[in-house]
């Protein structure tokens, strides 16, 4: 029994043992899992902690640094821009280089070829998408489509086609579409230029030193929309082929506008072979008309030879040059004195003045004035006037304006030089420019007389410009009405005028191709309402620079307190 008992003493002993280990384990178990546990939260809040400090360092630093750095507009000058920018008077952007691509495709890369001619059909159907399928059947890397805008990239890019590539390029872009289209030009896919101011600037404009600053123009923005929007209505109004206009300051020859419609939007790349889109006013040559009227009485009033008061007595209804006849359109009274010659726009009455002169004399003033020459401006597209032969009734002829050519911007600058004081001056469309020379062609006693005479085309009831009389500028001009030469179907009808004529700041060319009488237009002329009797310059030309002026006029004088100055005080009888 005592073995039994010792026996089961022992089991029992054995089995206490068993049961305590177990407990034991047990809980050095749940000890290390805690343990495992908080290391873990340790370690994670030491990864978080170190996250938050590094975007605390960024955030401390970014704030810390040359602002400058992250400015785009700096940013573009100094790492990406290849060409320099272009702007207006003010500063105002009128072109410059953006970041954009082209689209191409690489058919290696293709999975399912007919899937993507599927995709590329509906998303753009302009494109030749049998071209595309010839080019995607062969393992050449291939273009799809030179300078895409960004809606047209992203359209791409949805596709999700590992095969369609982007590659990135330089392009110009120029803010204002169609108005700059005569004057700017445009640059080729390699950022040169190929026309207008961007190919007659082209070294100056890709120049490194000079990339930061931009190159300014002497045009304004606001100026220019006005006049083009003004114009482009005229050719509605009078149902004209094109038209044109220039607005000149008269003692620097700074050009501040030039329009020349139709235009086009330099944007799109196209190939224009048209001729109605040259530009008309530096490249367009033709014979002006009755303009040339101020320069024959310019130089017999400076030749001393009459004043402006000498009355012209028997003045014939015709005048016969070798086997042509000259007359008037209108029949003017047989007296005439010399303004009135100017004012009334008498072609005999200019006949008779320039015989007075004599051929040698105007030969001189043609050739000072280089009015024949290549038109000297900063493009490269200008015309070239036809030669002058001063063959049998030459002088008689170009007296009132026929028989000779020349450029709108020409004839412009010498109406500028003829009320300026008689300096002869240079149209530039750039700004701040070196100041030239500038010889005297005419006397400012004859300059003075001049702006007295024009001021009478406007104000006076035989004028022939009244239309253009708006209240408070002291508008003065003559009137033109002729051929484009070599085309006897193609009629010009132009107005230049200047303003204030006091003192005048700047001078104005407006110009129709091929107008026709407005047989709904209603005008008031003189304060009685009416209808334009004829097709000439004074019924559609001066309508539309009166117009012109009307809008313009207060920017301008808001721009120039003399000018201001000018136009409110005084008055010219």
């Amino acid at each position: 029994m005592n073995k039994k008992l010792k026996k089961n003493k022992n089991i029992n002993q054995t089995s206490f043992y068993f049961e305590d280990y177990l407990e034991t384990n047990k809980k050095n178990k749940i000890f290390k899992k805690k343990k495992n546990f908080q290391d873990r939260i340790y370690l994670l809040f030491f990864l978080f902690f170190s996250l938050i400090l590094i975007f605390s360092i960024k955030i401390v630093h970014i704030s810390l640094i040359d602002k400058n750095f992250y400015n785009l507009e700096k940013q573009n000058s100094k790492f990406y821009l290849s060409r320099r920018d272009i702007v207006d008077r003010n500063g105002t952007l009128i072109s410059r280089n953006i970041n954009t691509f082209h689209a191409a495709i690489d058919p290696k890369s293709v999975k399912d070829k007919k899937n993507l001619l599927i995709k590329l059909r509906l998303n753009f159907p302009y494109l030749s998408i049998n071209e595309i399928k010839k080019k995607l059947n062969g393992d050449k890397y291939f273009r799809l489509k030179k300078r895409i805008d960004q809606k047209e990239k992203d359209k791409l890019w949805s596709l999700g086609e590992r095969g369609i590539k982007f590659e990135p390029f330089q392009a110009r872009m120029y803010t204002h579409g169609n108005l700059f289209s005569h004057i700017l030009g445009q640059v080729d896919y390699d950022n040169y230029g190929i026309s207008g101011i961007e190919k007659y600037f082209d070294k100056e404009l890709k120049n490194k030193n000079l990339i930061s600053k931009p190159l300014e123009l002497t045009l304004d923005i606001n100026i220019q929309y006005l006049i083009s929007k003004e114009l482009n209505k005229a050719i509605t109004t009078f149902n004209a082929t094109g038209g044109g206009a220039l607005l000149m300051d008269v003692d620097s020859g700074d050009v501040i506008s030039l329009v020349s419609l139709p235009n086009y939007n330099i944007n799109h790349r196209s190939t224009i072979i048209d001729t109605k889109y040259i530009n008309k006013i530096t490249k367009g040559v033709y014979e002006l008309g009755s303009i040339f009227k101020t320069f024959t009485i310019a130089l017999a009033l400076d030749h001393n030879l009459v004043e402006a008061n000498t009355i012209i007595q028997n003045i014939p209804r015709k005048f016969k040059c070798s086997i042509h006849e000259i007359t008037d359109i209108k029949e003017h009274p047989k007296n005439l004195s010399v303004e009135e010659i100017l004012v009334r726009s008498s072609n005999v009455g200019s006949v008779i003045l320039a015989k007075k002169i004599g051929e040698e004399r105007y030969k001189n003033f043609i050739k000072k004035t280089k009015i024949t020459k290549n038109p000297e401006i900063e493009l490269e597209e200008v015309g070239v006037p036809h030669r002058l032969n001063w063959d049998k009734c030459k002088l008689e002829t170009i007296s009132f304006g026929h028989g000779i050519t020349t450029t709108p911007l020409q004839a412009t600058a010498l109406y500028a030089t003829m009320i300026n004081g008689g300096r002869l001056i240079t149209p530039s469309l750039i700004k701040n420019r070196k100041k030239q020379e500038k010889n005297v062609l005419i006397s400012k006693d004859t300059s003075d007389q001049l702006k007295k005479i024009l001021r009478k085309v406007v104000s006076s009831e035989n004028g022939t410009a009244s239309l253009a009389d708006m209240s408070g500028y002291y508008v003065g001009g003559k009137t033109g009405t002729a051929e484009s030469y070599g085309d006897k179907k193609n009629r010009i009808n132009t107005f230049i005028s200047i303003f204030p004529s006091i003192k005048p700041k700047y001078t104005l060319f407006v110009m129709l191709e091929n107008p026709k009488i407005n047989k709904d237009l209603i005008y008031s002329y003189r304060g009685v309402k009416t209808k334009a009797p004829y097709n000439t310059s004074g019924w559609n030309s001066v309508y539309v620079a009166g117009k012109i002026i009307e809008k313009i006029g207060p920017i301008l004088a808001i721009n120039n307190e003399e000018f201001t100055d000018q136009y409110v005080v005084e008055k010219i009888n």
